[in-house]
């Protein structure tokens, strides 16, 4: 359980929080497998009248920032791996969140791949984030994943993260950014793209952010 993690999870304290497949297995293949964790981390966010099955086939759904245990920030989803960076509510809210979410799409792979066993390296990693220039600085890094592993060369066409959020690109949100971010979505893809070439030839960043 994450509930015994050695240092516990500061509420309202922001978190980079990764966590990777069992040996680097892609377990996001396609626009449903996507979806379908985008879907998982918009319905853990707080408490439902409706149960997950219901909510998924709903074809409005809606964002309500009532009664949640976790504020998302930003978010990128890759292949084999994601990252969060989440902002703590509730005492435990992110280790429980982080379970609901590993778990529902755990159970979701497995059956339709009929497959059976973990899917997840292990834990999540947690890193905490200590100042508005690191959460900037971040945000960028996780938004750049996809450039950086060319899958795209430019950030805004992957939809699996947050960065069109950024830019203003997207109706259905799942990020709220306002109270720790001022972003003005033009300065913002500037300096996100002057960072593309540099990322790209230093992939070693990553160890330097998550230890």
């Amino acid at each position: 359980m994450e509930n015994d993690r050695k240092d516990a999870l500061v509420t309202n304290e922001i978190y980079h929080i990764f966590n990777k497949s069992i040996a680097d297995y892609k377990i996001f293949n396609t626009s449903n497998d996507f979806l379908r964790i985008k879907q998982n981390l918009l319905y853990y966010q707080s408490p439902k009248d409706t149960s997950f099955s219901v909510f998924i086939r709903s074809n409005e759904i809606e964002h309500s920032q009532k009664n949640i245990s976790v504020k998302i920030i930003a978010y990128c989803i890759m292949p084999t791996h994601f990252h969060l960076i989440l902002k703590q509510l509730d005492n435990g809210g992110i280790s429980k969140y982080i379970n609901n979410i590993s778990n529902s799409y755990s159970r979701y792979f497995n059956i339709k791949h009929n497959r059976k066993g973990p899917l997840w390296q292990g834990r999540f990693k947690n890193v905490l984030v200590k100042d508005d220039e690191q959460l900037l600085h971040l945000t960028r890094y996780i938004h750049l994943n996809p450039v950086t592993s060319n899958l795209i060369d430019k950030p805004e066409t992957w939809e699996y993260s947050s960065y069109r959020e950024y830019l203003n690109l997207e109706k259905n949100k799942l990020c709220d950014f306002s109270e720790v971010l001022s972003i003005d979505p033009k300065d913002y893809k500037k300096f996100v793209n002057d960072r593309i070439n540099y990322q790209r030839e230093l992939a070693k960043v990553s160890h330097l952010i998550l230890e």
